[in-house]
């Protein structure tokens, strides 16, 4: 294990030369970032088929892509983003002037997990050097192959003092835990999002926790079925539906719900063949840990579609499960897999109340043809983001930040979201030193009366 202590303390003098602040040494870091990721951009690919058999398709476009899309959007911007934003100054500090002035955190940690292991680490590592910090980077280690082409690319561009790369698992984590960073971003489960923010505590570390939950997905019926099967299946089968951002459980309107099964298994079929858990191109589950886990959410289910699995290759083929409450196992928690189960329901309030007694999501979907109902969902809801018609999609932008709320997270990032992220906005006042208004000074005398004046 690499001296953390050491690191930090690296990089806390390399931050205090004031090396990381010019907007142009920010800028080629970015650079040198951007052209790093396309020189092993087969490297990349290899290592995510390696770790969860992404095909290179899926790799490129959820993964590669949208970190060189962010790390322009940034290189774009970055001018405007560290200038100094000016606020008025009220009448009784005239003459002066106010601004907010955008500086870095410092040194901070960033850790990242397994299930976009190239994205959910170089996307904030963009935001953090963006946002002028030096910045220790902890990859998953259930992604083993991905994890040492991050680490290689890092040492090969960076010297350690600014951005250092530390692999490994809990132990690592640990200690990593407990030193002191100046900000920390987290990506993961809330069980452990939680000891992170315990540990942050322990140093009045600020903290941007991007966790999970039973994402739902509300389908009243309205939007053809299709589409609607469609959409939803390949949310649920990218990545062996091993994205925080996945459907966790459909509640579709009564009525529907054969139309819907029909329709998805119509979907599966289409992408992925007769036997899905056959097919090259559909991901495995990461480990056998996590794929005797997803085997035992479907025990007190019934499968409506799907259900066949291969423990030799860890593949669980998109999978529709009927008969489940909220007091079934797979209602119980996160799926983080190919699993969806299926709840009906009569009232789209009642499905809105039911979710309201439930932890808030990372992410609702609604499906629906109507606009009053789409409106109803989302002003009624309470969720990380919201999708209308379609899965996912709506955080793959630069234009709006990627967060949760409640037990689904806290903070955001992604383009301008991921630059504030790492920094602190300090509040300036600049005051005229050629005029020295002495209505403040004692004597008060008579002066409130002319203070109210002023003031009204």
């Amino acid at each position: 294990m690499p001296d953390v202590r050491e690191i930090v303390a690296k990089q806390r003098e390399y931050f205090f030369s004031g090396a990381t602040r010019p907007t142009a040494f920010r800028a080629a870091a970015l650079k040198k970032l951007r052209e790093a990721v396309k020189r092993h951009e087969e490297d990349i690919l290899t290592a995510l088929k390696q770790d969860l058999n992404k095909p290179p398709f899926e790799a490129y476009v959820m993964e590669v892509s949208t970190t060189l899309d962010e790390i322009s959007y940034a290189l774009k911007h970055l001018k405007q983003w560290v200038a100094d934003k000016p606020v008025p100054t009220p009448m009784l500090h005239f003459p002066a002037r106010s601004f907010r002035h955008p500086e870095p955190y410092g040194c901070v940690l960033i850790m990242s997990p397994w299930n976009y292991p190239v994205l959910l680490t170089l996307a904030p590592l963009v935001g953090a050097i963006a946002a002028g910090n030096c910045a220790v980077v902890k990859p998953s280690a259930y992604s083993p192959a991905t994890s040492s082409v991050i680490a290689a690319i890092a040492r090969e561009i960076f010297p350690e003092e600014y951005v250092a790369v530390v692999e490994g698992g809990r132990k690592e984590n640990e200690t990593l835990l407990s030193n002191k960073f100046d900000s920390i971003l987290f990506t993961g489960s809330v069980a452990v999002g939680k000891i992170v923010m315990e540990a942050a505590s322990k140093h009045l570390t600020p903290v941007t926790l991007e966790l999970g939950g039973k994402n739902p997905c509300i389908v009243d019926g309205t939007l053809d079925m299709d589409l609607t099967a469609r959409r939803i299946a390949w949310g649920k089968c990218a990545n062996a539906g091993q994205i925080c951002l996945a459907p966790d459980c459909l509640f579709i309107r009564r009525g529907y719900k054969q139309a819907f099964v029909e329709a998805f298994a119509k979907a599966v079929k289409a992408s992925y063949g007769e036997n899905p858990a056959e097919n090259d191109e559909l991901c495995r589950v990461i480990n056998r840990k996590h794929f005797d886990r997803l085997l035992g959410l479907m025990e007190d289910a019934r499968v409506l579609s799907g259900g066949r699995s291969d423990p030799e290759t860890l593949k669980i083929e998109p999978t529709l499960l009927d008969n489940v409450t909220w007091d079934s196992k797979v209602m119980g928690e996160e799926v983080f897999g190919p699993l969806l189960p299926i709840l009906e329901y009569d009232g789209l309030d009642e499905v809105i109340r039911e979710l309201h007694a439930h932890p808030k999501p990372l992410a609702l979907y609604v499906f629906t043809k109507d606009a009053k109902t789409a409106d109803h969902v989302v002003n009624s809801t309470s969720s990380g983001g919201c999708c209308v018609n379609d899965v996912i999609i709506h955080t793959a932008t630069s234009y709006m930040p990627f967060g949760g709320v409640g037990d689904s997270g806290m903070g955001g990032y992604h383009g301008k979201d991921s630059f504030d992220t790492f920094t602190h906005y300090k509040s300036t006042m600049s005051k005229s030193k050629r005029i020295d208004i002495p209505l403040r000074y004692p004597p008060y005398g008579d002066k409130l009366k002319l203070v109210k004046k002023i003031l009204k």
